[in-house]
């Protein structure tokens, strides 16, 4: 699978819009908390947690490396790239 962003690609996140499965989110690092990270969603467990996968399997660090994600520490939906505007468009 070719990775849906790339570096230099700026996003809109709604923390209102319903995440589904196959959407991008974005969330705290469970592991380091100051930090932001967006993947995509794999699954959804029966607490609620989302279990998110990487695009790229081989170098990602996903649900697969630190469990699933809790609601709290997810931020929002990624829906729409404004840049670089040759790309511009919704997720």
């Amino acid at each position: 699978m070719q990775p849906a962003l790339r570096p230099g690609d700026r996003l809109l996140v709604s923390g209102w819009l319903r995440a589904k499965r196959g959407q991008l989110i974005v969330f705290r690092d469970p592991e380091a908390l100051t930090t932001f990270v967006i993947k995509r969603i794999a699954d959804f467990t029966a607490e609620g947690q989302a279990l998110v996968r990487g695009d790229n399997p081989n170098v990602s660090r996903d649900s697969r490396h630190f469990g699933p994600v809790p609601r709290s520490l997810i931020v929002g939906r990624a829906f729409y790239r404004y840049l670089p505007a040759q790309r511009r468009g919704s997720l």
